[in-house]
């Protein structure tokens, strides 16, 4: 009985040990999605970069425009997340009459700022 006991408890300790290590990457992880969102925004916000807000409301943004639409349920009107990349790469493929800018396309924001931006607006 006490084998079995003691079996029972290293075999507990041992799953709690696992599943505590599966944390760990889960967590930096979470860290560093949290970190690209962040970064999103900034550069969405940043009326040198991505200036989203020159044409849509979005947020907790300051002075919006109303030429675009407003960014919001993104995951809803995007639930792939790469038509929503390649909208923002270059939205005259989709609409060859449209005002946005190609970002990705004509070089205005770099390939990892434009992911960003994608995770970013995937919270609103």
């Amino acid at each position: 009985m006490r084998k079995t006991a003691k079996f029972l408890a290293t075999a507990a300790s041992l799953a709690v040990l696992v599943g505590s290590a599966s944390l760990v990457p889960q967590t930096a992880s979470a860290a560093a999605h949290g970190d690209m969102v962040k970064q999103g925004k900034e550069v969405a916000f940043d009326r040198k970069k991505g200036n989203c807000l020159a044409c849509h409301m979005m947020d907790d943004g300051t002075s919006p425009g109303d030429i675009g639409p407003p960014l919001v349920a993104m995951k809803a009107r995007f639930p792939d997340k790469a038509k929503l990349r390649a909208q923002i790469w270059d939205p005259q493929v989709n609409n060859p009459e449209t005002r946005m800018p190609p970002f990705g396309k004509h070089k205005i924001i770099s390939e990892k700022e434009i992911d960003a931006i994608v995770e970013y607006l995937y919270t609103l």
